[in-house]
């Protein structure tokens, strides 16, 4: 299967969107964009052939082609699609995409989404970029578990670190979450070691920590309404537990400066990191941002 690598961590620059229109001119279009990736959402059949690898077109297919990249499309008549052209960022774990795939039940989502995109556009073309946005996050995530990584976080394990980051002001038990995540209570403790390298009453402490860190120094609440908000509102524990996993006091803390980024990192490997941000920084390859939004125009495709 071919695929490409795409960085999504970053909203994309989106170029143009419209409606392709092809076939009337000839059966027959080669061309390619030197410096924009190409999103094609279908609704007919044909042939594709990308950087000389050939492709079948089928109606709710959806394509993702890299920048600089020739493609070949021979046409059966009229064909029509939605598609978008942008830019990617470099910041983030890549996500690995193919090339052309079905979208399956996904494929009314999609469309709106991007039919939603295109309606915006003109005059609003930030609202326009989320939906993009998160039409390639839904298309990053079609491929087939089987066609994922060997090394891919678990399902059991993304549900239950899920629930923990919606439920951290919460009183959270490991066979509660084990129960939600459809797994056994020790099961689940193998996974996640497996996963994260630290229990699950460990994950949860450890974003307790992250998320009143955050808080402290990133907002004005009152100490006793941060406590609360982590699932910590014993003020005694709550300090406890700030001293011990953060090295200082909830006061001392709310005074050492800017917060990092209040998130959990995805390593390279498929694994969930449960350093900060701050901390994974130095580990992450940091590249540009995408360019800059060009001046929004809604055109049919060349």
């Amino acid at each position: 299967m071919q695929t490409v690598l795409a960085h999504l961590d970053e909203p994309p620059a989106v170029a143009a969107l419209g409606i392709g229109v092809h076939g009337p001119a000839g059966q027959v279009d080669v061309f390619l964009l030197p410096d924009l990736w190409q999103l094609h959402l279908y609704d007919y059949d044909a042939d594709l052939t990308v950087g000389g690898t050939e492709h079948a077109i089928r109606p709710g297919r959806v394509s993702l082609v890299p920048p600089g990249t020739e493609v070949r499309y021979r046409y059966r008549g009229r064909s029509e699609h939605l598609y978008a052209h942008l830019r990617l960022g470099t910041v983030g774990t890549p996500h690995r995409i193919p090339v052309i795939q079905p979208t399956g039940h996904e494929l009314d989502l999609l469309t709106a989404q991007l039919r939603q995109a295109l309606a915006a556009w003109p005059n609003t073309p930030a609202g326009a970029t989320a939906e993009v946005w998160a039409a390639l996050w839904r298309i990053a995530r079609l491929t087939p578990l089987r066609e994922q990584s060997a090394r891919a976080v678990h399902p059991a394990v993304a549900t239950a670190t899920a629930l923990i980051e919606a439920r951290l002001a919460e009183s959270l038990t490991v066979p509660e979450i084990a129960k939600a995540a459809g797994v056994s209570h020790n099961h689940l403790t193998r996974l996640f070691r497996a996963a994260t390298g630290e229990t699950v009453v460990g994950y949860i402490r450890a974003r307790r920590m992250e998320r009143a860190r955050h808080f402290l120094r990133a907002t004005t609440l009152s100490i006793p309404a941060v406590a609360a908000s982590v699932g910590i509102p014993d003020l005694q524990a709550f300090n406890k537990a700030c001293r011990r996993e953060l090295g200082a006091s909830p006061r001392g803390i709310r005074t050492a400066g800017p917060a990092p980024r209040d998130d959990s990192i995805l390593r390279t490997d498929g694994r969930a990191d449960t350093r900060t941000a701050r901390q994974a920084g130095a580990a992450r390859v940091q590249g540009t941002p995408g360019a800059g939004h060009a001046k929004p125009t809604t055109r049919y495709e060349p």
